[in-house]
């Protein structure tokens, strides 16, 4: 079977007909502080993900699965399995840790639907980008296997393969990636996202040699690894509320900027960008539509300055890239200006920030 190319090698397609495949279960997330429920969200990766494509006008594909008491709309619809439940994932917030207001979150999964299988997977269409991004349990290794035949490019969140669940609580546990039962596919994907903890269950040396490896670590940014390179991508500042669904909304953007047709460290930016949004919010974020065409329209110039002769510096156009994003994140003030304490949303509601003390965050 073929090995998909790395990064580096990515097929000169048309921008407008790269096809995004997203593959993970749609979740109810409930999150819990002093044992009261403060929310109820629709959660799972694939959720955060399909809303930064969304609003990113890329085109895709979603296969989920979900159980008869799916409680939210969706603007992609998922499979509905009538005998079985959503999956339900709890996360208990502890406040206050050493005193410095972060949030400790410890998730259980409740109940889970169905795994996705290779069946379910589209057969007679083939996508430019496939992105495996399952949070409990439901992507196999034959699914994965499916995906790299169909998908010239696929971007694996290793949350979906070394997540393991407690049989009496469901609290989440994870397991070295070698241990998983994926590691053989592993050197046919094209990138291996994965957060700073979750990274020390793989060996980032040898695994930079088989694909693209991103590294997420929250207020310091991110690191690409490819081969010999490795190269640091700068945070944008945000406010944290709750930092679910911050490395899915990352990897939407990863990949939004992949189809647009930016370089690796570009397009992680974009995903810093998405991150960082997402951290001030609880559940879905709604992204302000001023903002997003601003970024849009970075993206575009951030293309043409690309396309010119290479006398430029990339290293110091990357720098004036997330120099010009960053007003643009903050679409109601100019640069100069210090962004207001962020809103807190509620499955798209405004309400009081009463559940999580906002805390210094750069995603």
């Amino acid at each position: 079977m073929t090995k998909n190319p790395p990064p580096s090698q990515l097929p000169p397609l048309h921008i407008s007909n790269r096809r995004v495949l997203i593959v993970g279960n749609y979740c109810h997330d409930v999150l819990i502080q002093n044992g009261s429920i403060m929310a109820e969200t629709l959660g799972g990766a694939a959720s955060f993900i399909s809303n930064v494509l969304d609003s990113s006008s890329v085109s895709f594909d979603l296969v989920s699965k979900v159980g008869h008491d799916f409680r939210y709309e969706a603007s992609h619809a998922p499979i509905v399995v009538p005998e079985k439940v959503t999956t339900v994932f709890e996360a208990y917030f502890d406040l206050g840790i050493d005193g410095i207001g972060h949030a400790d979150r410890v998730l259980k999964r409740v109940s889970a639907c169905d795994p996705i299988l290779p069946s379910d997977l589209p057969d007679s269409t083939r996508f430019d980008f496939g992105m495996a991004v399952g949070v409990g349990g439901e992507i196999l290794p034959e699914t994965l296997e499916k995906m790299v035949e169909i998908c010239d490019v696929v971007a694996v969140d290793i949350q979906a393969l070394i997540r393991v669940f407690d049989p009496v609580d469901g609290s989440v546990k994870l397991v070295n990636l070698k241990e998983s039962g994926f590691y053989h596919v592993l050197d046919r994907i094209g990138f291996l996202k994965a957060s700073s903890d979750e990274a020390l269950l793989m060996d980032v040396e040898e695994m930079k040699r088989l694909c693209c490896v991103v590294v997420t670590n929250g207020e310091k940014g991110c690191r690409i690894y490819d081969k010999d390179e490795e190269t640091l991508i700068p945070p944008f500042t945000a406010k944290q509320v709750d930092p679910t669904g911050a490395g899915d909304s990352f990897l939407g953007g990863l990949v939004a900027g992949l189809v647009e047709g930016l370089g690796v460290p570009d397009a992680a930016l974009l995903g810093n960008l998405f991150g960082s949004i997402t951290v001030e919010h609880i559940g879905q974020p709604k992204f302000d539509l001023m903002m997003i065409q601003r970024v849009k329209d970075e993206v575009q110039r951030r293309k043409k300055q690309c396309n010119l002769p290479s006398t430029h510096n990339s290293e110091q156009d990357h720098d004036e890239f997330h120099a010009r994003l960053t007003p643009a994140r903050f679409p109601c003030y100019s640069s100069t200006d210090s962004p207001l304490q962020p809103e807190l949303i509620v499955n798209g509601h405004s309400c009081d920030p009463v559940m999580i003390s906002a805390c210094e965050y750069k995603c």
